[in-house]
């Protein structure tokens, strides 16, 4: 019963930072049950089983709450679900210790990404037009079977990808990613269950994950307006990479110097991460700021110690 609890902690505080930021459910709950000892392939089946209902509930909530375009899901969602199914057959034909550390790199990756994608400001384009189907067809299709393969993957491959191109609001890229990622979920989890059986699903570890992720969606879908993505995808992100470390550490057999030396770097990396986030942050909050005052000052009354001028009279029919 602890365990379950845990569990759901996981899922809770997994789709609070996913519904918020676009991303990292996934991750993060597959980076804590390989941790837990869990096979590769029962892990990313597990996770994505529980993402079929998280996924759906937090659609739902971004929808209501008005951040889903659905001409980017309908574009995104499709290549998505056939990259999951195949990414998730892949999955399933490699044995736990060649997936092991596969899954591994994957995630690392996807952690030093975000490091490196959220320590920069974000800006939005609205003057560049809309996304065409063929970049959202080829980023769907990578990023479901990333998503598939890794565990988790389809926010950090997608949502980057549509925010760096600065053509949608940022609030409107989490919602879509978001609501898109239940058709991906569905299709994984039907290769998973063509490719391990029921047997290769871990059913509490799926209620619990469900559990905490149903009652963390509608919050998630509200932080979203609130909560800097900068800060949050700056620290997900470091710890993502400090938690794969240990595998990939393990797998190449360094020796205990070398690993302390290691953790160290990825540490002192994971801070700077922040800082620069920070600051980012900060300079388009006084970029915000300064715009807004020079709206206010230009749309200001004219002062009543200004000295007035003469008002033209105009001619009427009457003379």
């Amino acid at each position: 019963m602890r365990k379950l609890l845990v569990l759901a902690l996981v899922g809770l505080v997994a789709q609070l930072i996913d519904g918020s930021l676009g991303m990292a459910y996934g991750l993060t709950s597959s980076t804590l049950l390989l941790v837990a000892g869990v096979a590769p392939a029962a892990a990313s089946a597990s996770v994505h089983l529980a993402e079929i209902g998280t996924t759906l509930a937090a659609g739902v909530a971004h929808w209501r709450f008005g951040n889903v375009d659905w001409r980017v899901v309908s574009r995104i969602a499709v290549p998505g679900a056939l990259g999951a199914f195949a990414g998730a057959t892949v999955l399933s034909s490699i044995s736990t210790e060649a997936a092991a550390p596969w899954m591994a790199a994957i995630l690392f990756t996807l952690g030093a990404y975000l490091l490196v994608r959220f320590s920069r400001p974000l800006r939005v384009n609205r003057a560049a037009g809309g996304l065409r189907g063929r970049f959202l067809g080829p980023l769907g299709l990578v990023a479901g079977f990333v998503d598939a393969t890794g565990g988790g993957g389809w926010g950090p491959v997608a949502t980057p990808a549509l925010l760096v191109s600065g053509r949608m609001e940022p609030r409107k890229v989490i919602g879509s990613v978001d609501t898109a990622e239940f058709v991906v979920a569905g299709a994984a989890s039907v290769g998973f269950l063509i490719g391990l059986g029921t047997e290769g699903f871990l059913l509490p570890t799926v209620a619990a994950l469900l559990i905490g992720g149903l009652i963390a969606a509608p919050i998630a879908a509200w932080l979203v307006r609130i909560v800097p993505a900068q800060l949050l995808g700056a620290t997900i992100g470091g710890v993502i990479v400090l938690t794969n470390a240990r595998t990939l550490i393990r797998v190449g057999g360094l020796p205990g110097g070398a690993q302390w030396l290691v953790y160290g770097l990825l540490a002192a990396g994971w801070l700077v991460a922040i800082v620069l986030a920070v600051r980012a942050l900060r300079r388009v909050r006084d970029a915000r700021a300064t715009v807004e005052a020079a709206v206010a000052a230009s749309a200001a009354p004219v002062a009543d110690d200004a000295p007035s001028r003469p008002v033209p009279v105009t001619a009427t029919a009457e003379g």
